[in-house]
């Protein structure tokens, strides 16, 4: 294989990489390390604003292969109408599953035991005791059964929780049971204490929890949001905040970052996190195994890993 190979971190510092590649280190910096036309393989920077990854597409005429380093690719989409037919484009498919499926746990287990009002109150020196929802005996709705809802219920099944539910686009069966299609969610969600949105952005799953979504949720369960912000329709989800029938757990929200001003940070019930289920101590280790991995294929003229789309 010829052409440039685009990296967020330096070559040297990931082990396994191939010889006989020309590595270019590019983290998002304003100038470009090379040519972009010369690039065959991009591998996306991490955790940059807007539009910085796609800055390079247009250019990239030579380019064969667009790596993500996140679960999602929706923040590359806009640039893919500047690429040639036949380019790959690969996701981070199990490099977050660990890290996502941590804090999924922490939020639930927050939210259920009041954790946020034990800090308010310890900031206010005041002693909050009184019963609270346990996770135990409850039904959980893991909504996007891929890797890492997988790797959620891993987490979930110590805690002794009476049943998960596991949906995905379409039907299947795994070794821990059935997987639902997203068409028998109306039928699920009346049953399930806690729901997990673990999807990536589509057009099928934007405002896929809408108000009638919400609605079927029975009074007094917990949704909770590791996927994508725009995955729920954040108006609908005010109205049943505000209400008080339902409670949430964001690590995303719609628009995000969260403004300050936003009613969101303010609404009874609601646990945010800044979008930060992936940059973890996890990340970095897994991230590398892949591009080493990843790119030992390209070098060798194997497929490739984790292709989500090939552009026509």
């Amino acid at each position: 294989m010829t052409g440039d190979v685009w990296l967020p971190f330096r070559a040297d510092e990931i082990p396994g990489l191939p010889d006989g590649l020309d590595y270019r280190f590019w983290n998002g910096e304003p100038d470009f390390p090379a040519d972009p036309a010369d690039c065959a393989y991009y591998v996306v920077p991490y955790m940059k604003p807007p539009g910085v990854g796609v800055r390079p597409l247009e250019r990239m005429t030579s380019v064969r292969a667009v790596q993500t380093l996140s679960a999602g690719v929706d923040h590359v989409q806009a640039g893919l109408k500047y690429l040639a037919p036949g380019v790959q484009l690969c996701n981070a498919r199990g490099v977050h599953d660990a890290s996502t499926a941590e804090l999924a746990l922490t939020l639930i287990l927050a939210s259920l035991r009041g954790i946020p009002d034990f800090v308010r109150g310890q900031d206010r020196g005041e002693w909050r005791s009184g019963f609270r929802p346990a996770l135990a005996d409850k039904t959980v709705l893991i909504v996007g059964y891929g890797a890492i809802g997988s790797a959620v219920e891993d987490r979930l099944t110590p805690f002794e929780v009476a049943r998960v539910v596991r949906v995905a686009r379409s039907a299947r069966t795994t070794e821990r049971g059935p997987v639902h299609p997203l068409t028998d969610l109306p039928g699920l969600l009346p049953e399930a204490d806690v729901v997990v949105l673990v999807t990536p952005l589509t057009e099928g799953t934007r405002h896929l929890a809408d108000a009638d979504f919400l609605a079927r949720m029975k009074d007094g369960a917990l949704l909770v949001n590791v996927g994508r912000g725009p995955v729920v329709d954040t108006k609908a989800l005010l109205a049943e905040l505000d209400s008080g029938r339902l409670t949430a757990a964001l690590d995303v929200t719609d628009p995000e970052p969260l403004p300050q001003e936003h009613p969101l940070w303010q609404a009874p019930g609601v646990l945010i996190s800044p979008h930060v289920g992936g940059p973890t101590s996890a990340f970095l280790p897994r991230a590398k195994r892949l591009l080493a991995a990843q790119l030992t294929r390209f070098a060798a003229g194997q497929p490739l890993d984790n292709v989500v789309l090939t552009t026509s």
